[in-house]
This record gives C-alpha cells, sequence and structure tokens, in this order.
C-alpha cells in the first residue's frame, strides 16, 4: 500500500526527472512468460510523462534520489541550488513500479538518479532495484536504466542483464565547455561506461549465436542526450559528435533538449526566455538524415554553414545550396538520389522504385503515394507533357534557391524562426 509520504517524494522525483528527454522504448520485445508479470510490446512508442492528476502514465519516469554530489550549472538537481529534495528506498521504488503496473498505469520504467556518496554506491542501488523487479517481482516489463559515469564495470555489467536499454548522457559535446559547467565531469567518464556497455552488448550477440537461451544483455540498445543552446557549440559540433556515436553498433539514439534557463543566477549560462525549440527541432530532423537518408555530417553543415537553417528543413536547405543535383527523375533515379529529393521520405521512395517497374509515374502517382509534392514538385520530373490540365512547373535551376525559398517557408514558420535568433546569444560577447 502506497503511503502519502512514499507519494510526496514521488511527485519531487517525477518533477526532478522531468527535463531528461532520452526515454523512449525503441521496440524491445519480452514475450509473456509462465510466472511472469506482464510483457512488452515491440515497436510501440512509449509515452513518458508522470501526470499528477492521476491519469493514465505509460513509463514511470523518476529518480531514484534528487540530492547529488556534483554541482553541474546546467542541472536542476545541482548541490547548491535549493530545491524540495527526496530520497526513495530500494523497496518502496519497487513497489511504486509494482503498484502501477498492475493498475495498468504504465508499460514500463525509466529510472535515474542523482549521484550521492559515489558513483558505485549510487549504482549498487539501480542495479539492486532493477535486479529485484526482473527476480523478485516477476517483472516482464520495458525497463530503461541511467548508468552512472565512474561506475565499475561489474556493476555495468549485473545491471545490464535485467535493463532493456541503458544510456549515459554526454551532455556537452565539446570537452572545455563541459568542463567550464561541470568542472568535476569529463567526457572520459561518460565514454567508459559506453564502452563497456558496447562490450557486454557485442558479447552477448556472440553467445546467442552459440547459445540459444543465454540471457539478453541491455537488448534495446543505449542512448544519450546532448543539451543545445547552454555553450558555445555549433549544429556542426553536436551532429559531428552524434555521427561518430552512431559510429558504434550499440548506440540507438542521441537525443537533443533544448536548454532550459532553470539556473539563472549563474554567469556561466544564458539568460533565454525560452527553449531553443526550432533549433532542437532541426538537429532531430539533421539526426534522422544521419540514420536513414544516408546523408553525412559535411552535407547537412560545413564551414560556411556550421548552424542549421531555422527556416527550412536540413534537407530542403541542402537541395537549395545544391540545384546542380536537381531536377531528379522519379523514373530513372535510383534510391539513394530520390531520398535527397524535399517532399520524399524513405517509405515513398521505396514506393516508387517498385511501382516503377510495372508502369511509368506521374505526379499523381507520387500524390497517391503520400509525396509532398508542395516541396518536391520544383526538385523533380515526371517526364509528363506540360497540357491545360497538367500545369508546368518550374523548378528550383529556373527559378533560383534565392527565389524559391520564400515560396516554401510559411509566415509560420518565419515568425518562429525570427523570434529564435532573437533569443540568440552572443558567448563570445
Amino acid at each position: 500500500m502506497l503511503t502519502e509520504k512514499t507519494m510526496d517524494k514521488l511527485r519531487i522525483l517525477a518533477e526532478s526527472a522531468k527535463y531528461d528527454v532520452s526515454c523512449s522504448s525503441s521496440g524491445t520485445v519480452r514475450k509473456g512468460k509462465q510466472g511472469m508479470v506482464g510483457n512488452t510490446v515491440g515497436g510501440v512508442g512509449i509515452c513518458h510523462s508522470f501526470a499528477d492528476d492521476g491519469r493514465c502514465i505509460s513509463l514511470l519516469k523518476v529518480m531514484l534520489t534528487n540530492y547529488c554530489m556534483y554541482d553541474c550549472a546546467y542541472c536542476i538537481n545541482r548541490r547548491s541550488n535549493d530545491i524540495p529534495r527526496a530520497t526513495l528506498s530500494v523497496s518502496e521504488l519497487e513497489e511504486i513500479t509494482m503498484e502501477f503496473y498492475r493498475r495498468n498505469y504504465i508499460e514500463g520504467l525509466f529510472l535515474s538518479s542523482g549521484v550521492v556518496r559515489n558513483p558505485d554506491y549510487t549504482m549498487e542501488r539501480l542495479t539492486a532495484i532493477v535486479r529485484d523487479l526482473r527476480t523478485k517481482h516477476h517483472f516482464n516489463g520495458y525497463i530503461h536504466l541511467k548508468s552512472i559515469p565512474g561506475a565499475s564495470q561489474e556493476l555495468l555489467q549485473e545491471a545490464g542483464r535485467y535493463a532493456d536499454r541503458m544510456s549515459v548522457n554526454i551532455e556537452i559535446p565539446k570537452e572545455e565547455s563541459l568542463k567550464l559547467l561541470a568542472p568535476e565531469k569529463d567526457h572520459q567518464s561518460v565514454f567508459q561506461p559506453m564502452k563497456l556497455i558496447q562490450q557486454g552488448v557485442l558479447e552477448n550477440k556472440e553467445d546467442r549465436k552459440k547459445y540459444r537461451y543465454a540471457p539478453r544483455f541491455v537488448p534495446a540498445g543505449q542512448s544519450t542526450q546532448m543539451i543545445v543552446g547552454a555553450t558555445k557549440e555549433t549544429d556542426r559540433d553536436i551532429l559531428g559528435m552524434s555521427s561518430m556515436l552512431y559510429g558504434q553498433p550499440s548506440m540507438r539514439r542521441v537525443y537533443y533538449s533544448g536548454y532550459v534557463s532553470v539556473n539563472t543566477y549563474d554567469p556561466r549560462l544564458p539568460v533565454l526566455k525560452q527553449p531553443p525549440l526550432v533549433r532542437e527541432n532541426r538537429l532531430y530532423q539533421a539526426d534522422w538524415l544521419l540514420r536513414f537518408y544516408h546523408f553525412k555530417v559535411e552535407e547537412i553543415v560545413d564551414e560556411q554553414h556550421a548552424n542549421l537553417d531555422l527556416e527550412v528543413d536540413p534537407k530542403l536547405a541542402w537541395a537549395l545550396r545544391h540545384p546542380e543535383f536537381f531536377p531528379v527523375n522519379i523514373n530513372t533515379a535510383d534510391y539513394e538520389q530520390l531520398l535527397r529529393v524535399p517532399g520524399l521520405g524513405t517509405k515513398s521512395a521505396w514506393l516508387i522504385v517498385n511501382s516503377r517497374r510495372f508502369t511509368r509515374l506521374s505526379s499523381y502517382d507520387l500524390k497517391k503515394m503520400g509525396v509532398v509534392m508542395k516541396k518536391a514538385k520544383y526538385f523533380i520530373t515526371c517526364n509528363e507533357v506540360t497540357s491545360v490540365i497538367t500545369e508546368f512547373v518550374t523548378g528550383v535551376n529556373e527559378l533560383t534557391p534565392e527565389r524559391l525559398k520564400p515560396l516554401l517557408v510559411s509566415k509560420a514558420e518565419q515568425k518562429r524562426a525570427a523570434e529564435e535568433k532573437q533569443l540568440s546569444i552572443d558567448f563570445d560577447g
């Protein structure tokens, strides 16, 4: 039975956990087993919000404690902040998770913690929770566990046997900026547990090839998070770090969190009226291009364009900078060329490649496939004969990128971009 005191702690710790965005389920599968409680369905996105009014919650996102030995400038839970503090015991957190799960409030658990005493002490308590949930309470739902930088390899290996996903947040892409805002941390303390988790994942894959029923190790891989706008790093710096991380076999997602001015008294931090949400969105779009559209970082951002265009999405920005690549003939271009066309996604590009084996495609067919013709029509050709019925569309080369861009940017997008540009901070000033 959950007491009022326990629920008060939960409210404080759920509020403290809300700034960590790297907590999606990302499609791990745990089938129902005899003697176990529940299952995890692969591919179903889990909502990760905790509501105080008792509405249905899919993923319990909570911290074990918001006390912390570190004094990171960008963190609401930093040691020097005067905020409500709370700590749940191991048994309390296990009871909360199982009670919420039985009542169908949640489908899984996202568990993090402030660092108390030392990294091993904190990691040992987190590991005890996930171990007890699996072995004592037979919890078969999804578990995402935040690993503690500096914790021992033995604890990380044990935690990985019970968690579906583990993550370590980089927070700041450059070491010098991290040292400025969090002098007690360094990148080595983050990369070391990442390497250990990756090693465990690769070893487990080999074991499962030899032994069919070998226990799984972090089957949903790793994720991490970077803060956007707290330091002077450009989008090129951020995406360069992301690209390097995606080169590791166990890294599944890099999350981007627009900086929220939670510690306005610290002179090392910019004072923003609102988080840079448009920039955050553009980084997610660029991240998608890296992962699924075969783009490289230097194609999206370079020395002349170190930051993403806030008015248009990164693929459209690339297309406007490279009009020589267009127009693309829908009936002859290969899959990689089609992915470069604004308005075409991976699904529509796949449909085009497979459908044109049977017929020549027209703009009417593209609309039925879900192609965003408002954008795509300036960058493609379907070999259609112009007539009174089929209106001739001038392409990017005839209009020129400078004239075409205003046609593709709505007034709302222009307003949002202008507002965010006004909020930009000159860190060198």
